[in-house]
């Protein structure tokens, strides 16, 4: 196995700062695994593309042209039907911003697909209708994972045992011990907070499998806890990756817009000498629910956040992202949260920049 340690820092624009703060070294990947190493930077917030995740498929099956979720595929309208819509719109966001990059003992069985967080519990029904991706074993495939925002991390790549059945909970007895692809910090293609955007890499599938299947991805970030868990529905019957389920055949998936749009304004609430305090209003303003939201800006010269509330802070250099905390990420269209911080090291810039993203 070979295991090669290289991180390249991505400078991203002032509207779309890119954080890397690379707080550790390679956490040890099980040694059945294969290590695939780029030498790039990962960006990632996001879902499985190729082959896709069901949380991508059914978002795909449910889209309308007029933006709205109307499930035509049956497991995906039973999921609707539990969570509501709102998860098809934030494909993106199956995540646990306390896993650690953890899975079994903390993913309860029944729950992968959803990774345990309660939006996505209708994401976890045992069915055989899920869209599938058609597979050949043991070829060597391009493995596509959106990148919806910009962050490390490590991607862990696992399967189900033989015998694997679809019409029963998934647990973590159903999978393989130990992931069969784990890919170190991939390259960025494209523009973060986009459909097109994503990370690819190169592997072999398992050899040996036949039938229903699913391939299971755990992404774990390298700059903080938050982990992103899902599932791949897949068939080994000699495919290429062509995919059914989506919308059963009835029609052509629509042109697929951003899902959903935020802003974030900043004001003045306190100043002192070599200092000052903000807060920061973030406004659902798009047309459809959010799970979760990214600001970011760059910190004017000589200053540096000392502390920050109501959300969690990564930050490079001058460089600030700052995410949702658990309770305020959730926005209905119009809806509005806060969060502040104080600076140290000047005054307050009245032209400060503050771009916003769902996520």
């Amino acid at each position: 196995m070979i295991h090669l340690s290289r991180h390249r820092l991505l400078a991203g624009t002032r509207r779309r700062a890119v954080l890397l703060t690379l707080l550790a070294l390679l956490t040890t990947v099980p040694a059945l695994g294969l290590v695939v190493t780029t030498g790039e930077k990962a960006e990632a917030h996001g879902t499985p593309m190729k082959p896709a995740s069901r949380t991508f498929l059914c978002w795909q099956d449910g889209l309308t042209d007029t933006g709205e979720i109307k499930p035509v595929n049956p497991a995906c309208k039973s999921a609707a039907q539990e969570s509501g819509t709102t998860p098809f719109y934030n494909w993106f966001s199956v995540l646990r911003s306390d896993g650690a990059g953890r899975t079994r003992g903390f993913v309860p069985d029944g729950e992968l697909c959803s990774g345990g967080n309660t939006n996505f519990t209708g994401f976890n029904k045992p069915s055989t209708d899920w869209p599938v991706t058609h597979l050949t074993e043991g070829s060597t495939i391009d493995f596509s994972y959106n990148a919806w925002a910009a962050h490390p991390g490590w991607f862990y790549v696992y399967i189900t045992k033989d015998g694997y059945d679809p019409t029963k909970a998934l647990t973590w007895d159903d999978m393989e011990e130990s992931p069969f692809l784990s890919i170190d910090h991939p390259p960025l293609n494209g523009s973060p907070g986009t459909v097109e955007a994503d990370y690819k890499w190169t592997g072999a599938l398992p050899e040996n499998k036949d039938g229903r299947h699913v391939i299971y991805v755990v992404w774990q970030r390298s700059d903080s806890q938050e982990t992103f868990y899902s599932c791949s529905d897949v068939v080994f019957d000699g495919g290429n990756g062509e995919v059914t389920g989506v919308k059963d055949g009835t029609g052509t998936t629509p042109t697929e817009p951003a899902p959903g749009a935020c802003t974030a304004t900043r004001s003045t609430t306190g100043s002192w000498s070599g200092g000052y305090q903000s807060e920061v209003k973030v406004t659902n303003s798009g047309t459809v629910p959010m799970l979760g939201w990214m600001v970011e800006w760059t910190q004017p010269g000589g200053q540096s956040v000392a502390s920050l509330w109501s959300g969690a802070m990564t930050a490079q250099g001058q460089e600030v992202m700052v995410h949702n905390a658990g309770w305020n990420g959730s926005l209905d269209p119009g809806e509005s949260t806060t969060f502040g911080y104080v600076s140290e090291g000047g005054a307050p810039d009245s032209a400060l920049e503050l771009g916003c993203r769902v996520g």
